[in-house]
């Protein structure tokens, strides 16, 4: 298990002054990125591909595939995600039924390419009957079926788990022990705080993310979850997205604590 960081040209100074340090840097499929980010650590992509909507982002897999194959990147990582511009109705079940099997459409066409063994599959946020995701999306009975109809690997990111949690009324701890846990193969941590109208993630990590981050490293030294090969922290990045949550400082503090905590006994 190591700690990968989300490329930031912050993190990027940081590494070649010798503040901290990353097992490797978690790149976008961006070429620039990429080549930028391999002269200082070991990389891996995380790549912008769904399982679960017709009219999603187009998926090519075997240019994936070849990145991930060039780039050491042991998973290509799909999001299970459906959108209400093709499911517009939560409360429709047929509409939930078609969701699973877009899922597993997606997921097996991305398997006759990459290969089971070498997909992860990630649950998303959800932010309610406003927001742009159908609600079977987060449904944990929908991400276990899928995650184990597939045989594929799951990508827990603990953040969104926390924000889906949270739109569903739910209680997280509740929600996260139903998810597929024993199939854990990656595992993301940031900051959850509301901003603007909602929570968001990919925030710096206060008290209570802490107390999560601590949480989820016991469960993986207890044995209760699998180990997963990397543990990623999403804070920081480039462009619009991520200029006002990308701190110099807040780097600077926040690796050396968490790889201290990853790779601590």
């Amino acid at each position: 298990m190591i700690l990968s960081v989300n490329y930031s040209a912050e993190l990027a100074e940081l590494i070649r002054e010798g503040v901290v340090d990353v097992g490797r840097i978690k790149c976008a499929d961006w070429p620039d990125m990429i080549a930028t980010a391999r002269d200082l650590r070991p990389i891996y992509v995380h790549f912008p591909l769904d399982a679960g909507s017709p009219n999603g982002r187009p998926p090519n897999f075997a240019a994936a595939d070849a990145m991930a194959r060039q780039t050491d990147t042991p998973y290509v990582n799909l999001h299970l995600v459906a959108y209400r511009r093709d499911f517009p109705d939560d409360d429709d079940p047929r509409q939930a039924s078609a969701v699973i099997d877009q899922m597993l459409a997606d997921v097996a066409a991305a398997t006759d390419v990459v290969g089971r063994e070498r997909l992860i599959l990630e649950n998303i946020p959800y932010f309610g009957p406003a927001g742009e995701f159908h609600r079977a999306s987060v449904d944990p009975a929908v991400i276990s079926r899928v995650v184990r109809d597939t045989g594929c690997g799951f990508l827990l990111d603990i953040s969104h788990a926390r924000i889906a949690a949270h739109d569903l009324g739910v209680e997280p701890h509740a929600y996260i022990e139903q998810l597929p846990l024993d199939r854990l193969a990656e595992l993301h941590l940031t900051g959850v705080r509301h901003h603007n109208t909602r929570l968001a993630d990919h925030m710096d990590m206060l008290d209570e993310d802490w107390q999560w981050a601590e949480h989820a490293i016991e469960k993986i030294r207890s044995g209760d979850w699998p180990t997963p090969w990397t543990v990623a922290l999403e804070y920081g990045g480039i462009g619009e997205h991520f200029r006002w949550r990308t701190d110099k400082r807040v780097l600077a503090e926040q690796v050396p604590r968490l790889w201290e905590m990853v790779h601590g006994s």
